[in-house]
């Protein structure tokens, strides 16, 4: 069972505050360090190449990309800022490769901080009827790996908000780790999360994905212990997603009221960001969500089911931007 402390209101705020304004001031750091260093990276690069922002072939070619911040300085950003992050996933194909670029678009348009992008696969063991359906589609219409790759090699760069590829292991498997992490590393995603391997099997795969640039984000549950809990927590690149139920995901018609107790003994073992997913599905979800002490919102289900489920592409693009920006009004402080 889990282990609780009791604390008042105003002692559990100050904890907040004061882990946030850890990871934060932590962060920021980084980020100035990282901005000087790319702008005198930039200049040399200019120097050395004059085509490099200019013109070549009628195309601007730009030194930087749009996405150029990682999942972990992404959401340093965020807080800083006095926000919480929205984190939308939908699936990759689904209705189709065209329609999914675009929906890559629309949810940046729409104040996405961070997309997860699922790759279709045949045996989504963690996820609800849904996104089941939605992955069956998007095989059934054509989608591979290798397209998924092509396309957020193509989009990465129009888009501000750093892309996690949410992806079952057995595909990763089947291309290697190592060749995996630097095939979506070099087309631009900037995260990696796996739901079906356990906490001992991540170690490797971590070092990896770092090697190459990727934050490896790790999940922890309502029945996970707490001393797991911490160390999932310290394992864990960019932030903790902390599933709010038991079981698959799915549009739920109320939030687990657990998740503020879930959030707090996680927030007892850990600075790192906390985003919650599984079952969020309307404004006021994601606003107490927050109002738990969250620092992201995580979005998944109601999304795909208005993208995909629509009698047309162009009806399901018009769904998602209306659910988007009004999940996106509801995921704030």
């Amino acid at each position: 069972g889990h282990v609780c402390v009791a604390r008042t209101p105003g002692r559990r705020r100050r904890r907040r505050i004061d882990t946030r304004a850890r990871f934060v001031a932590h962060m920021s750091a980084a980020l100035a360090f990282r901005a000087s260093s790319s702008s005198s990276t930039a200049n040399v690069a200019s120097r050395k190449n004059p085509a490099l922002g200019h013109r070549r072939g009628g195309a601007r070619m730009s030194v930087v990309r749009a996405s150029a911040l990682g999942v972990s300085d992404t959401f340093a950003e965020v807080l800083k800022n006095n926000k919480r992050a929205f984190i939308p996933f939908i699936c990759a194909g689904d209705p189709n490769l065209d329609a999914t670029k675009k929906a890559l678009k629309i949810l940046d348009d729409a104040g996405a901080d961070i997309i997860e992008l699922g790759v279709p696969y045949s045996d989504p063991l963690a996820d609800g009827p849904v996104i089941q359906a939605s992955a069956t589609r998007a095989l059934n219409a054509g989608a591979t790996m290798n397209k998924v790759i092509d396309l957020v090699r193509e989009v990465s760069p129009t888009i501000k908000a750093p892309i996690v590829m949410f992806t079952y292991y057995n595909p990763i498997y089947q291309r290697g780790v190592e060749k995996f992490c630097a095939d979506i590393a070099a087309a631009g995603a900037k995260g990696l999360l796996v739901p079906d391997i356990p906490l001992e099997e991540t170690y490797e795969m971590s070092e990896i994905a770092a090697k190459h640039g990727l934050d490896l984000v790790l999940l922890s549950t309502p029945t996970t212990p707490v001393e797991r809990a911490k160390k999932i927590a310290q394992a864990t690149k960019g932030f903790v997603y902390l599933v709010s139920v038991t079981g698959v995901t799915g549009v739920q018609t109320n939030v687990a009221t657990r998740v503020e107790q879930l959030v707090e003994e996680l927030r007892s073992v850990t600075d790192k960001p906390i985003a919650v997913g599984f079952g969020v599905s309307k404004a006021e979800q994601a606003k107490q969500i927050v109002n738990w002490g969250a620092d992201g919102v995580i979005v998944g289900s109601a999304l795909v089911r208005a993208l995909g489920e629509a009698a047309t592409p162009e009806e399901g693009l018009a769904a998602l931007k209306a659910k988007a920006e009004e999940l996106r009004g509801g995921a704030q402080p």
